[in-house]
Protein backbone atom coordinates (compact mmCIF):
# COMPACT_ATOMS: atom_id res chain seq x y z
CA UNK A 1 0.00 0.00 0.00
CA UNK A 2 1.41 3.08 -1.32
CA UNK A 3 1.66 6.78 -0.02
CA UNK A 4 -0.50 7.96 -3.49
CA UNK A 5 -3.20 4.97 -3.35
CA UNK A 6 -4.10 5.91 0.72
CA UNK A 7 -4.04 9.57 -0.33
CA UNK A 8 -6.09 8.61 -3.46
CA UNK A 9 -8.59 6.56 -2.17
CA UNK A 10 -8.82 7.55 1.96
CA UNK A 11 -12.54 8.88 0.99
CA UNK A 12 -14.23 5.54 0.48
CA UNK A 13 -14.66 4.38 4.29
CA UNK A 14 -16.26 7.85 4.69
CA UNK A 15 -18.50 6.84 1.71
CA UNK A 16 -19.16 3.55 2.97
CA UNK A 17 -20.00 4.89 6.20
CA UNK A 18 -22.80 7.20 4.31
CA UNK A 19 -23.73 4.65 2.82
CA UNK A 20 -24.16 1.98 6.05
CA UNK A 21 -25.93 5.62 7.86
CA UNK A 22 -29.10 5.31 5.42
CA UNK A 23 -31.57 4.29 8.33
CA UNK A 24 -34.09 1.49 5.92
CA UNK A 25 -35.25 0.51 8.98
CA UNK A 26 -36.77 3.63 10.21
CA UNK A 27 -37.83 4.72 6.91
CA UNK A 28 -39.62 1.10 5.66
CA UNK A 29 -41.55 1.66 9.16
CA UNK A 30 -42.46 5.09 8.70
CA UNK A 31 -43.77 4.27 5.22
CA UNK A 32 -45.73 0.70 6.99
CA UNK A 33 -47.48 3.64 9.43
CA UNK A 34 -45.46 2.44 12.67
CA UNK A 35 -44.02 5.86 12.99
CA UNK A 36 -40.07 6.10 14.69
CA UNK A 37 -39.46 2.27 15.14
CA UNK A 38 -36.88 3.41 17.73
CA UNK A 39 -39.64 3.84 19.91
CA UNK A 40 -41.39 0.51 19.54
CA UNK A 41 -40.33 -3.42 19.86
CA UNK A 42 -36.91 -3.58 20.95
CA UNK A 43 -36.05 0.16 19.72
CA UNK A 44 -33.92 -1.20 17.27
CA UNK A 45 -34.18 -0.52 13.65
CA UNK A 46 -32.75 -3.51 12.12
CA UNK A 47 -35.07 -6.04 10.30
CA UNK A 48 -36.33 -8.51 12.99
CA UNK A 49 -37.91 -5.61 15.12
CA UNK A 50 -39.03 -3.59 12.16
CA UNK A 51 -40.38 -7.62 11.42
CA UNK A 52 -42.03 -7.92 14.27
CA UNK A 53 -43.85 -4.19 14.46
CA UNK A 54 -44.82 -3.64 11.08
CA UNK A 55 -44.66 -7.14 9.69
CA UNK A 56 -42.51 -9.43 8.12
CA UNK A 57 -43.01 -8.57 4.32
CA UNK A 58 -41.28 -4.55 5.85
CA UNK A 59 -38.58 -6.73 7.52
CA UNK A 60 -37.83 -8.68 4.23
CA UNK A 61 -37.99 -5.81 2.81
CA UNK A 62 -35.24 -4.12 5.26
CA UNK A 63 -33.52 -7.19 5.59
CA UNK A 64 -32.14 -6.63 1.69
CA UNK A 65 -31.79 -3.07 1.71
CA UNK A 66 -29.54 -3.57 4.62
CA UNK A 67 -27.58 -6.08 3.36
CA UNK A 68 -27.64 -4.26 -0.05
CA UNK A 69 -25.54 -0.91 1.78
CA UNK A 70 -22.94 -3.38 2.77
CA UNK A 71 -22.59 -4.84 -0.90
CA UNK A 72 -22.87 -1.46 -2.31
CA UNK A 73 -19.74 -0.21 -0.43
CA UNK A 74 -17.65 -3.09 -1.24
CA UNK A 75 -18.55 -2.97 -4.84
CA UNK A 76 -17.73 0.44 -4.91
CA UNK A 77 -14.16 0.30 -3.07
CA UNK A 78 -13.62 -2.94 -5.80
CA UNK A 79 -14.71 -1.51 -8.82
CA UNK A 80 -12.69 2.03 -8.27
CA UNK A 81 -9.24 0.39 -6.18
CA UNK A 82 -9.09 -2.99 -8.70
CA UNK A 83 -10.50 -4.68 -6.34
CA UNK A 84 -8.07 -3.56 -3.75
CA UNK A 85 -8.27 -6.53 -1.07
CA UNK A 86 -7.32 -3.37 1.80
CA UNK A 87 -10.09 -0.80 0.56
CA UNK A 88 -12.56 -3.58 0.02
CA UNK A 89 -12.28 -4.60 3.87
CA UNK A 90 -12.48 -0.76 4.59
CA UNK A 91 -15.48 -0.46 2.66
CA UNK A 92 -17.10 -3.26 4.45
CA UNK A 93 -15.95 -1.75 8.02
CA UNK A 94 -17.14 1.79 6.67
CA UNK A 95 -21.02 0.44 6.29
CA UNK A 96 -21.41 -1.31 9.46
CA UNK A 97 -19.81 1.63 11.55
CA UNK A 98 -22.10 3.69 9.47
CA UNK A 99 -25.16 1.26 10.09
CA UNK A 100 -24.56 1.01 14.00
CA UNK A 101 -23.79 4.44 14.38
CA UNK A 102 -25.98 6.36 11.66
CA UNK A 103 -25.59 9.87 11.62
CA UNK A 104 -29.06 10.37 11.02
CA UNK A 105 -30.17 8.86 13.63
CA UNK A 106 -27.97 10.16 16.08
CA UNK A 107 -25.81 7.23 16.35
CA UNK A 108 -28.34 4.88 17.21
CA UNK A 109 -28.56 2.01 14.91
CA UNK A 110 -28.78 -1.45 13.84
CA UNK A 111 -27.29 -4.34 14.80
CA UNK A 112 -25.01 -4.61 11.77
CA UNK A 113 -25.68 -8.16 11.10
CA UNK A 114 -27.26 -7.95 7.24
CA UNK A 115 -24.92 -4.86 6.53
CA UNK A 116 -22.09 -7.33 7.67
CA UNK A 117 -23.62 -10.19 5.10
CA UNK A 118 -24.32 -7.88 2.33
CA UNK A 119 -20.43 -6.41 2.54
CA UNK A 120 -18.55 -10.06 3.29
CA UNK A 121 -20.89 -11.51 0.14
CA UNK A 122 -18.93 -9.57 -2.38
CA UNK A 123 -15.51 -10.27 -0.17
CA UNK A 124 -15.93 -13.90 0.31
CA UNK A 125 -18.80 -15.50 -0.82
CA UNK A 126 -18.25 -19.11 0.63
CA UNK A 127 -17.70 -17.96 4.12
CA UNK A 128 -21.09 -15.84 4.15
CA UNK A 129 -23.13 -18.13 2.89
CA UNK A 130 -21.44 -20.23 5.33
CA UNK A 131 -22.11 -17.57 8.21
CA UNK A 132 -25.76 -17.86 7.07
CA UNK A 133 -26.47 -21.41 7.09
CA UNK A 134 -25.05 -20.81 10.82
CA UNK A 135 -27.46 -18.67 11.27
CA UNK A 136 -30.36 -20.41 10.04
CA UNK A 137 -29.75 -23.55 11.79
CA UNK A 138 -29.36 -21.55 14.91
CA UNK A 139 -32.70 -19.66 14.53
CA UNK A 140 -34.38 -22.87 13.71
CA UNK A 141 -33.00 -25.16 16.57
CA UNK A 142 -33.21 -22.29 19.47
CA UNK A 143 -35.83 -19.75 17.79
CA UNK A 144 -33.27 -16.47 19.12
CA UNK A 145 -31.93 -14.65 16.46
CA UNK A 146 -29.72 -12.90 18.53
CA UNK A 147 -28.16 -16.05 18.94
CA UNK A 148 -27.86 -17.17 15.39
CA UNK A 149 -26.24 -13.81 14.96
CA UNK A 150 -23.99 -13.74 17.36
CA UNK A 151 -22.75 -17.21 16.88
CA UNK A 152 -22.71 -16.96 12.83
CA UNK A 153 -20.62 -13.39 13.57
CA UNK A 154 -18.30 -15.07 15.91
CA UNK A 155 -17.40 -17.65 13.05
CA UNK A 156 -16.81 -15.72 10.35
CA UNK A 157 -13.37 -14.51 11.33
CA UNK A 158 -12.43 -18.37 10.88
CA UNK A 159 -14.66 -19.12 7.94
CA UNK A 160 -12.84 -15.70 5.82
CA UNK A 161 -9.55 -17.34 6.68
CA UNK A 162 -10.21 -20.64 5.72
CA UNK A 163 -12.19 -20.15 2.47
CA UNK A 164 -11.31 -16.63 1.56
CA UNK A 165 -8.13 -18.36 -0.50
CA UNK A 166 -7.96 -22.28 0.09
CA UNK A 167 -4.37 -23.32 0.93
CA UNK A 168 -3.75 -19.82 1.81
CA UNK A 169 -3.97 -17.67 4.03
CA UNK A 170 -5.85 -14.14 4.01
CA UNK A 171 -3.82 -10.55 3.76
CA UNK A 172 -3.52 -9.22 7.02
CA UNK A 173 -6.06 -6.68 5.98
CA UNK A 174 -8.60 -9.17 5.24
CA UNK A 175 -8.22 -10.90 8.39
CA UNK A 176 -7.84 -7.87 10.77
CA UNK A 177 -10.52 -6.42 9.15
CA UNK A 178 -12.83 -9.17 9.18
CA UNK A 179 -12.02 -9.59 13.31
CA UNK A 180 -13.08 -5.84 13.94
CA UNK A 181 -16.32 -6.25 12.10
CA UNK A 182 -17.49 -8.85 14.22
CA UNK A 183 -16.41 -7.48 16.99
CA UNK A 184 -17.97 -4.39 16.55
CA UNK A 185 -21.62 -6.55 15.91
CA UNK A 186 -20.94 -8.76 19.27
CA UNK A 187 -20.20 -5.63 21.07
CA UNK A 188 -23.53 -4.26 19.63
CA UNK A 189 -25.50 -7.60 20.85
CA UNK A 190 -24.42 -6.78 24.40
CA UNK A 191 -28.38 -5.97 25.12
CA UNK A 192 -29.43 -9.06 23.61
CA UNK A 193 -26.60 -11.62 25.60
CA UNK A 194 -27.74 -9.92 29.04
CA UNK A 195 -31.50 -10.85 27.76
CA UNK A 196 -29.87 -14.19 26.48
CA UNK A 197 -28.17 -15.00 30.36
CA UNK A 198 -31.49 -14.06 31.85
CA UNK A 199 -33.45 -16.18 29.82
CA UNK A 200 -35.89 -12.97 28.83
CA UNK A 201 -34.64 -12.64 25.15
CA UNK A 202 -37.80 -12.80 23.15
CA UNK A 203 -37.74 -16.07 20.59
CA UNK A 204 -39.03 -15.53 17.09
CA UNK A 205 -42.17 -17.10 15.64
CA UNK A 206 -42.91 -19.60 12.93
CA UNK A 207 -46.46 -19.93 12.90
CA UNK A 208 -48.95 -17.56 12.09
CA UNK A 209 -51.46 -17.66 15.17
CA UNK A 210 -48.00 -16.68 17.43
CA UNK A 211 -46.86 -14.25 15.13
CA UNK A 212 -45.92 -11.30 17.88
CA UNK A 213 -43.10 -12.40 20.27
Amino acid sequence: MTADTLNAYWWLPLAAYLIGSTPFGYMVARRAGQGDIRAAGSGNVGATNVARVAGAAAGALTLILDAGKGALSVWLAARLTGDSSFWMIAGALGAIVGHIFPIWLGGRGGRGVATGFGAFLLICWPAALAALGAWLIVVAVSRYVSLGSLLATASLPVLVYFLYAPGHAPAHSVSIGTTLGAILIILKHRPNIARLVAGTESQIRFHADDSRS
